[in-house]
């Protein structure tokens, strides 16, 4: 079964351009533009994009706080314009890690006040609470004033709310952006770990490198398009360019020449050598070391740089005519 399934999602915003101090003229701006996209249960999707191309939007139609203009979608199933009240029941969304609390009140409060918004009476709404609380690591300060969390406290605290309804499907809307990296690891190991027990995860982020160790499937969204599609190994390849065999030397003579090795680096102390590696990683790497022994170069370490996701990205984003 599908978690989400987004099809030909459309938005369009009418605003105002300005001319001079008085005129102006209605411009419509299309921030989707026939978006689609879907993932299994269970499973951890990013959306990634460059500001400004409809992330935000598309996860507000997938919240239900905004209406599509065209398309629809379905979580597990129920349709986000025919269906929002039971989309929200299996739903839970974290917008800003920072909104949405009540800053005298403590950590379990604001809790609890939120798990009696959903129906939950005071004693299970309390008993979830504390159990969430335990779960981001925020169990010591459950009777803090919110007011005296720090950004970090308050991004799992977020996240706990998401959660107190026990939803099935979780979207979340840069997670750890301006968190450092210790709460950044906490929230992506309950992530996964969420995601180990069943639930379906949705992020958008701009952290590369977060999406790649996160997501079983990603989506590049640019201009309100969908542009490229896939896991993320099926990305690299398809994206990502070639993967390189580095060496780097010690004491690099000035005019370093080796084979068929581009000299990336030399700083007269240590030069770093690159060249394409075959399929046959190995075998490569026998041929790098035996052209540096050769020409008698101090060899300092030798490694094997595949191709990232943020390869990827800035492939299909700054070079969308390939795609």
């Amino acid at each position: 079964m599908l978690a989400v399934d987004a099809r030909d999602l459309i938005k369009r915003y009418v605003t105002k351009r300005r001319r001079g101090l008085f005129g102006g003229e209605k411009v419509v701006i299309e921030a989707l533009k026939g978006v689609s996209f879907s993932f299994e249960k269970g499973s951890i999707f990013g959306l990634l994009g460059p500001n400004g191309a409809g992330k935000t939007t598309t996860v507000k139609i997938l919240a239900t706080i905004l209406l599509p203009d065209g398309g629809d979608a379905y979580i597990e199933g129920f349709s986000v314009t025919k269906e929002a009240h039971r989309v929200r029941e299996i739903l839970g969304v974290v917008f800003s890690a920072d909104r949405g609390f009540y800053a005298r009140l403590t950590g379990l409060e604001n809790l609890i006040y939120y798990g009696m918004l959903y129906g939950l009476s005071r004693f299970d709404a309390r008993r979830r609470a504390e159990e969430l609380l335990d779960l981001v690591d925020l169990g010591d300060s459950r009777h803090r004033l919110y007011e005296e969390y720090s950004l970090g406290m308050r991004a799992r605290l977020a996240l706990a709310k998401a959660l107190i309804h026990d939803p099935s499907v979780v979207i979340l809307d840069e997670p750890t952006i301006g968190l450092d990296p210790v709460s950044s690891r906490r929230i992506r190991e309950i992530l996964k770990k969420l995601s180990r027990e069943g639930k379906s995860i949705m992020i958008t982020t701009h952290n590369m490198w977060e999406a790649e160790i996160l997501c079983n499937y990603v989506a590049v969204i640019m201009s309100g398009r969908i542009v490229a599609s896939g896991s993320p190994e099926d990305l690299r390849k398809r994206y990502g360019g070639q993967r390189y065999v580095e060496i780097e030397v010690l004491d690099p003579p000035d005019d370093l020449r080796v084979g068929d090795f581009e000299v990336v680096r030399n700083d007269g102390e240590i030069a770093v050598l690159r060249t394409r590696s075959s399929e046959d990683i190995a075998s490569s790497i026998e041929k790098a070391l035996l052209e540096a022994r050769s020409l008698g170069l101090r060899i300092a370490s030798i490694r094997v740089r595949e191709p990232s996701l943020e390869d990827v990205f800035v492939e299909v984003v700054g070079n969308p005519t390939k795609i």
